[in-house]
């Protein structure tokens, strides 16, 4: 599945309102940890169909950014039902990322 680029238009409806669990990454493109974590979040979203994986671009949508209170990038969210259910940030390592998800599939 490819990545899905969240803004203030669609945020609740693909985020909220879906029915399987999803994965926001908070980011910027000026940013370094963000830009390394970019082709594990590609990875990911290629080989966990049971996920979906969006990306908030905190500099396009800072309103957004400001409704999770998000203090540093990358950060993400996990989302089950419409609420928020994990959360961490900084770059790691896929594995470790993907244990993240995954205890949470259940």
């Amino acid at each position: 599945m490819s990545e899905l680029i969240l803004t203030e238009e669609n945020f609740d409806q693909s985020v909220l309102q879906a029915e399987k669990l999803v994965l926001v990454d908070f980011w910027a493109s000026w940013c370094g940890p963000c830009r390394m974590m970019a082709p594990v979040l590609d990875e990911l979203a290629a080989e966990m169909d049971s996920v979906v994986i969006g990306k908030v671009n905190v500099d396009e949508q800072s309103s957004l950014a400001q409704r999770f209170n998000i203090l540093s990038i990358p950060t993400f969210i996990l989302f089950k039902k419409g609420e928020v259910i994990d959360q961490f940030s900084g770059a790691m390592a896929k594995q470790t990322f993907k244990d993240h998800i995954e205890k949470h599939l259940t």
